[in-house]
């Protein structure tokens, strides 16, 4: 299961310092000759493949970056200070296209796999380069150049982190609503969401994950009724699995029976998917009472080998808490 997560980035490299206009002088040597130093190169734009990374949230909130500049060449035929090359680390699998030539640049495709995307320009000259037989005292120097500046367009290809389970209408394509850039298809009826839709969830300023819809489950779809076998499979390459029932209009028995019936579901398919089950959201408390709400917590704490919460996706109560909670477990299986 996976989607193409697309961002915009403008990078430009650092421009070269100028060459330096000077000449030696001292007590002994009132009119030396020529001592200007070049101007250092300015820095590169290096983008550079981390594992540890996942999604390319951090370019919805960072989009232009800019290296250090070559330094100015100094007298006593000293070269400026090259600019320093900025590193900007992105996704294994992070494929890089130049946007206005429309061309594939490079595909990250292995840890630390790095490629130069904007080179720094040249340092200018200085006047010392320009001594020569004839002319003993050249006042000529040269400008850095300026550094390559380009837009570029980041793709990746990402698989969900996290999975909702629930029958049809329990509000899994509303919470992925809520919490992601994801907007998908939402309707009040059965088999709303026909493919899996994928949303990045930010649920810290450097930290997310990848969530996924995964259409409604029905009884049998562990034999395969419906599309049952599609939807299962998708969920055995999540990393965690949270169930989600609707209260609304049921009674504590009801969504007891609920839950055994997803989770029988998932075992009947593949035993080893129990293991990924984390969770169990009770959405749409909004329109329950809050002492029903109380006692329905209370319960299933205890029934429940899950952390629960309860939340009313539409109206995007809990969810932020519970996204947190959720990313801080997801930091946990990796550990």
């Amino acid at each position: 299961m996976n989607f193409i997560d697309e961002v915009h980035i403008d990078v430009s490299a650092g421009d070269g310092g100028d060459g330096c206009l000077s000449f030696r002088r001292a007590k002994n040597l009132p009119k030396g000759g020529p001592d200007g130093g070049d101007g250092g190169s300015g820095g590169n734009i290096v983008l550079k493949s981390n594992e540890s990374l996942n999604t390319l949230a951090r370019f919805r909130y960072e989009k232009y970056f800019v290296a250090e500049s070559g330094k100015k060449g100094l007298s006593n035929n000293k070269s400026g200070a090259n600019g320093k090359d900025l590193f900007i680390g992105v996704p294994v699998g992070t494929i890089i296209h130049d946007e206005s030539f429309d061309h594939k640049v490079a595909d990250l495709n292995s840890n630390n796999k790095e490629v130069i995307v904007a080179k720094g320009g040249k340092g200018g000259s200085g006047n010392a380069r320009f001594k020569s037989s004839t002319n003993r005292s050249p006042r000529r120097t040269t400008q850095g150049q300026e550094g390559g500046s380009l837009s570029l367009r980041l793709e990746l290809r990402l698989l969900a982190d996290v999975g909702l389970l629930g029958k049809p209408n329990s509000g899994k394509s509303s919470l992925v609503n809520a919490v992601s850039s994801a907007n998908p298809k939402i309707a009040d009826y059965e088999f709303t969401t026909l493919k899996p839709s994928l949303g990045v969830v930010d649920y810290s300023s450097d930290k997310s994950f990848v969530i996924s819809d995964i259409p409604g489950l029905i009884t049998g779809a562990s034999k395969g009724i419906g599309l049952g076998f599609q939807f299962l499979k998708h969920l055995s390459r999540t990393r965690l699995i949270l169930l989600m029932i609707d209260v609304e209009g049921k009674e504590t028995k009801d969504i007891e029976e609920e839950s055994k019936v997803l989770l029988l579901e998932l075992k009947e398919y593949d035993v080893n998917l129990i293991k990924k089950v984390k969770w169990l959201a009770l959405n749409k408390i909004d329109l329950i009472s809050k002492e029903k709400q109380m006692k329905l917590k209370e319960y299933f704490d205890k029934q429940q080998d899950l952390e629960v919460s309860l939340i009313s996706a539409k109206n995007r109560i809990g969810t932020e808490n519970l996204m947190k909670e959720v990313g801080f477990t997801l930091e946990k299986i990796d550990e």
